[in-house]
């Protein structure tokens, strides 16, 4: 079973309706014997709505798209199907400040 790192971006099995789809890790590993087999994300679209909350990277490994900060999601780390490739620091900086702005918790 997969145990991502923050920062890794997986394909995802969200399921029917949601379908397969990229998204990035914000959590951190599980790794207690206690703790559950879960992973927060921010989930990948390539249809953009002109949201404030929509992160815009230019990503080799992924279309043209975003990280849309509204769609955070929490699902059991079976669903991961496949690793796509990794973020830059500046890259998840600006992801996370997207989280931040939505949330309420922006500092700027």
């Amino acid at each position: 079973m997969a145990n991502p790192n923050r920062g890794e971006v997986w394909l995802v099995d969200l399921g029917l309706a949601a379908k397969i789809r990229p998204c990035l890790v914000l959590s951190i590993p599980a790794t207690g014997p206690n703790d559950r087999v879960l992973g927060t994300l921010v989930a990948h679209t390539t249809s953009p709505r002109g949201s404030n909350f929509e992160v815009s990277l230019p990503v080799y490994f992924l279309k043209t798209g975003v990280f849309d900060a509204q769609n955070l999601i929490t699902v059991p780390l079976a669903k991961l199907v496949r690793r796509l490739g990794q973020l830059t620091a500046e890259q998840m900086a600006k992801v996370e400040d997207g989280v931040r702005l939505w949330l309420g918790l922006h500092s700027g």
